[in-house]
């Protein structure tokens, strides 16, 4: 299983990225073909200090395969288009596999 991790640092407005993160970053990349699901964690609370991060999504792929064939496709190139959008100077992106 491949894992994709975006981690969002809290934004100057929160009110509107929540909106349009909501309302359009989460459907278009739930369309892109080959996620298995997706989890998202808001408001990360640090033990010590300021947590770096306010959002963390985190999509699942069955393989490498799939999340490469994801990854090219044109839902997803919407969804990346969508991201930088508003979100270019937040989001940090990486993946890896799950054991």
């Amino acid at each position: 299983m491949i894992k994709l991790v975006a981690l969002f640092k809290r934004p100057d407005d929160v009110e509107a990225f929540d909106r349009h993160y909501e309302d359009t970053h989460s459907p278009l990349m739930s369309a892109v073909p080959g996620l298995l699901r997706m989890e998202v964690t808001r408001n990360l609370q640090a033990f010590r200090g300021d947590a770096p991060y306010y959002l963390v999504a985190e999509m699942y792929f069955a393989d490498k395969e799939s999340f490469d064939a994801a990854m090219q496709s044109d839902e997803n190139r919407a969804a990346g288009k969508d991201l930088m959008s508003f979100a270019r100077d937040y989001v940090t992106m990486f993946y890896g596999e799950v054991d």
